[in-house]
């Protein structure tokens, strides 16, 4: 794993008090639920987390524990049998859980960017490209095509795609894993939002075009002193492009902090596995264990129990209380907390 990185013009987080803007996005208890046939699954279970400007957060976790439920409850894209149950989302100040359905639509795209985890899902396949930049453009007042092709031509050109008309004249199905979701960037920054959202964004693609990807992404939020949240399985992206990560298990949140404060001294037992199976060289591979807990018979205290080393006898019926430390790293474990007592 490549050491953390701070990003380009713009200071350390240490998370201290100092005088700041408000945060640009702030998610407190959020809770999200499915109704299934077997029975209520707890896919998001109090989340909290923040976003601050001009900066770029990760989260982490393995398959199945919320991060993609997260956001997509964030943006108003989760569809029944889903359903936000509780919590706040608010945005530069407001609550986009509060939102009725058309105005999260103006907010999503002008304000907020989403790049999707698969390019081709996001792309109608029966509709040429330029059509739908159009389309984009349309919905948030621009309906002249002249314009709308010029705009198009200029955000595929921005994530270098060389000969853009040819692309827009063209189908989703023409395109390359990566030429596609250059599109969707293309898309996603069309209308210059503050805030970028991007749910695994090189997802099927070979490493190489994988690390164009996300070279591109960064390039483009820090040109302009945009903001955003990356969701990723992969420590290793957050090492290298990341501010601040978000450890996420069972749909809650149990640590987070600076990059370099959480992946060179994780506390959380959980944290401390993602980190010891990233390979190295000159260290063992050690594999993560067990699986993740029932979603409908979710257990009570930690989620993590039934996987972790050191469980003690809290951790079977009560979820622990967070401990922050000076830098603002935040984590929740009886074990720090036992230390403590016997300090």
């Amino acid at each position: 794993m490549s050491a953390p990185r701070q990003a380009l013009s713009r200071p350390a987080n240490t998370g201290q008090s100092v005088d700041r803007e408000p945060r640009l996005l702030e998610v407190s208890g959020l809770t999200t639920r499915f109704d299934t046939p077997d029975g209520l699954v707890h896919a998001v279970n109090g989340v909290d987390f923040h976003v601050d400007r001009a900066e770029i957060v990760g989260v982490v976790g393995e398959s199945g524990c919320g991060k993609s439920v997260t956001i997509r409850s964030i943006l108003g894209l989760v569809r029944p049998p889903g359903r936000v149950v509780e919590g706040t989302a608010r945005f530069n100040g407001v609550d986009l859980l509060g939102l009725r359905a058309a105005e999260l639509r103006r907010l999503r795209g002008a304000e907020i960017g989403f790049i999707a985890q698969n390019p081709f899902s996001a792309l109608n396949p029966v509709m040429r490209i330029h059509r739908q930049f159009a389309n984009i453009l349309a919905a948030h007042g621009i309906r002249s095509d002249a314009i709308a092709r010029d705009r198009a031509r200029d955000a595929l050109a921005d994530v270098g795609i060389a000969g853009p008309d040819r692309v827009l004249d063209g189908y989703a199905h023409q395109l390359s894993g990566g030429m596609a979701q250059r599109v969707v960037i293309a898309m996603a920054m069309l209308l210059n939002p503050a805030f970028v959202i991007a749910d695994e964004p090189t997802t099927g693609l070979d490493l190489t075009v994988q690390r164009q990807i996300l070279d591109l992404i960064r390039g483009l939020v820090q040109q302009h002193g945009r903001s955003m949240l990356l969701v990723t399985h992969d420590l290793g992206v957050v090492a290298q492009y990341c501010d601040r990560v978000v450890v996420m298990y069972a749909g809650k949140v149990i640590e987070h902090g600076s990059v370099r404060d959480v992946l060179t001294s994780p506390q959380h037992p959980y944290t401390q596995a993602l980190v010891r199976a990233v390979p190295r060289p000159g260290h063992p591979l050690v594999h993560l264990t067990g699986r993740l807990p029932d979603l409908v018979d979710y257990p009570a205290g930690c989620p993590f129990q039934a996987r972790c080393p050191h469980v003690l006898e809290p951790c079977g019926h009560v979820f622990p209380e967070p401990t922050t430390s000076a830098s603002g790293r935040t984590y929740w474990c009886h074990l720090s907390q036992e230390r403590e007592a016997v300090r």
